[in-house]
């Protein structure tokens, strides 16, 4: 490994560790099924979006966004199994390969005519796989603080790739559903967004997933290379950098929002038509740290196709 793989994995994965579990709370609106994936509809007109959540999340994630988006699109809010109280896959299974199918198969089923994906981290993640394996089935996609590789996995072997995913995952198949609520937390507050409040409020919603799955996604997203396929991802890509300065002010973490979003935007080299923007003052979740700087940015690209 070299040394400069050191600036993002291992902070990176020491925070990936902070996941959260499962603990009884209210139910999401009812969904239908569609594959592995739960999906709520919202609007009924104009072009159609999906919103993909990311690891652990759901439609919660983008109550905002559903508000904005449903006054002029046709919003589809999906979850992933195993997320958000929907059951796991019991027969196991590469869960970002069932995740793809069930999204074509949305697609598919409800005749839905190129949706733009809307994918936050590891959704963003999927969505961009998507855009590369189905680029004629889609218009467009935003990747929010989501990259077609984990950052700094990069700069290692797909062997150590997948002997750091296989750690991973058994560190977080290990810890009890206690563990798993405090580090939900401990996520949202250090991680996840700015504002304490939110953190509390949000950090219960992204602790009710089933421990294992969630384990699984993890280490799927770390030994995960989708940058070779977006080559054929021939459509507009929007990613979203967020950006906190006091965040990276300090080693090994240190870079400008300027160098952030290069790096960034290096990582999309092979998407032909791939663009970052970042948003300021933001942490991973940037739809409810900057509701509407995220909604103006969201806006702009969906009337730019």
């Amino acid at each position: 490994m070299k040394k400069g793989s050191r600036r993002w994995i291992f902070p990176v994965l020491a925070l990936a560790l902070l996941t959260g579990a499962p603990v009884a709370l209210a139910q999401s609106p009812a969904g239908s099924t569609v594959g592995t994936l739960k999906v709520e509809r919202h609007g009924d007109h104009g072009r159609a979006v999906i919103l993909v959540p990311g690891l652990q999340g759901g439609p919660w994630v983008w109550q905002r966004t559903i508000e904005q988006l449903q006054k002029d699109h046709v919003v589809y809010a999906v979850t992933l199994a195993g997320f958000d109280g929907v059951p796991a896959p019991a027969d196991g299974g590469n869960l970002f390969d069932r995740a793809d199918a069930s999204l074509e198969q949305l697609i598919e089923q409800r005749k839905i005519d190129k949706p733009v994906l809307v994918g936050h981290s590891l959704g963003g993640t999927l969505a961009l796989r998507f855009a590369g394996e189905h680029p004629a089935l889609i218009s467009g996609v935003v990747a929010v603080d989501g990259l077609p590789i984990f950052p700094g996995m990069e700069r290692v072997s797909a062997e150590q790739r997948k002997a750091m995913a296989a750690q991973m995952q058994q560190q977080m198949s290990a810890v009890t559903p206690e563990q798993f609520q405090a580090q939900s937390l401990g996520y949202m507050q250090k991680i996840g967004v700015i504002d304490p409040q939110l953190a509390a409020r949000y950090a219960p919603m992204n602790a009710r997933s089933d421990i294992k799955a969630s384990a699984q996604y993890m280490a799927e997203d770390l030994a995960f290379d989708g940058r070779a396929a977006l080559k054929n991802a021939n459509v507009p890509i929007l990613e979203i950098s967020p950006y906190n300065a006091s965040d990276f002010s300090q080693p090994p973490m240190m870079m400008s929002e300027a160098q952030k979003a290069a790096y960034y935007q290096s990582l999309l080299a092979d998407a032909p038509k791939a663009k970052v923007v970042s948003i300021s003052p933001s942490r991973h979740f940037v739809m409810l740290d900057q509701p509407a700087k995220f909604q103006q940015a969201l806006d702009v690209f969906l009337k730019s196709l």
